[in-house]
């Protein structure tokens, strides 16, 4: 997450909280001509600053909060947009709509930009997450699988694992306890495909092209030893049996791991050193991929098979 949920909790403002402070309609048009603020769904208004410098995520945890505002007392916060709200990024799902479901059984009035579903909980099966009543981790994650397909589903639960906020146990016995749900056949799958060794979405979307198109199956996070066993590195995926590795090329893993006041030519240096010391000390070859190559998943798969093909005698690390 990037922005402190203080900061969201307080940021909309309803129209009839405007008007209660003497602020009439037409004022508040005249603020959003001006850009002042920003109406981010019917009567509910945001400083535009604030708005135009967030994430496609935190402006969705801002559209919770506005639907929180106007809604009924029982909405628990569920689905897709429950991940968001524990700070998951998302690929491959629009953030239009806001997730919710009703408490007390009632699917509740069909608004606009709203996702209503139908569903029971227990105590047990609500949590208090950023001041939000949310879906717990292990729900919240089978919800998602009923509504995304692998790919979407599992860049999310591979976030909850990584971050703790789910274990393998839980995710196991929440397929199991929920597997008449409809929709459960693809969280069977994800569970199955799940690793919290996987740090990013690109990391999760990459050992997901390699499961779709029958690659071997990659170690992650794999550490890269010196002559005195010093762990001098990782590489992002490795088949060591055919003594390569695979990088993953990325804005984001630039901004994560470019250190204080390094240019990005800098970093660039620095990752081209470390792929090299990888080679010096292990025998293996290298392999980059971008985003735009998960886009061509069969094109980037074959040439990775013929990058393991080619290898005939690693050099174990």
């Amino acid at each position: 997450m990037h922005v402190e949920p203080e900061i969201l909790n307080a940021a909309v403002t309803l129209r009839r909280e405007y008007l209660a402070e003497g602020i009439t309609d037409a004022q508040i048009r005249r603020l959003v001509r001006r850009r002042q603020i920003t109406r981010i769904r019917h009567g509910s208004y945001v400083q535009t600053a604030l708005w135009e410098s967030l994430s496609r995520e935190d402006r969705h945890r801002l559209l919770i909060r506005a639907v929180l505002k106007r809604g009924h007392p029982s909405m628990v916060i569920t689905h897709v947009s429950a991940a968001v709200e524990r700070g998951c990024s998302i690929w491959g799902v629009a953030l239009d709509d806001v997730d919710v479901t009703r408490v007390d059984g009632r699917a509740g009035r069909s608004e606009a930009g709203v996702r209503h579903h139908a569903g029971s909980f227990t105590d047990e099966e609500i949590e208090v997450v950023n001041g939000v009543a949310l879906s717990v981790a292990p729900r919240t994650v089978v919800e998602v699988t009923t509504r995304c397909d692998v790919e979407s589903s599992l860049v999310l639960v591979n976030q909850l694992l990584h971050n703790g906020q789910l274990d393998k146990r839980q995710l196991r016995n929440a397929a199991e306890y929920f597997k008449y749900w409809p929709g459960t056949l693809t969280t069977t799958l994800v569970e199955r495909l799940a690793n919290p060794r996987l740090t990013s979405v690109a990391e999760s979307r990459t050992w997901y092209l390699c499961w779709a198109q029958h690659l071997p199956c990659p170690e992650p996070q794999v550490a890269v030893h010196d002559e005195n066993g010093v762990v001098v590195a990782y590489a992002d995926f490795a088949w060591r049996q055919h003594g390569v590795f695979l990088e993953f090329d990325g804005r984001i893993k630039y901004e994560r791991y470019r250190r204080k006041g390094e240019t990005l030519e800098d970093y660039l240096m620095r990752e081209k050193r470390r792929e090299e010391l990888i080679c010096l000390l292990t025998g293996w070859v290298c392999i980059r991929i971008q985003w735009a190559d998960l886009a061509h998943p069969e094109r980037t798969a074959a040439r990775i098979q013929r990058i393991l093909d080619s290898r005939r005698s690693p050099i174990p690390a």
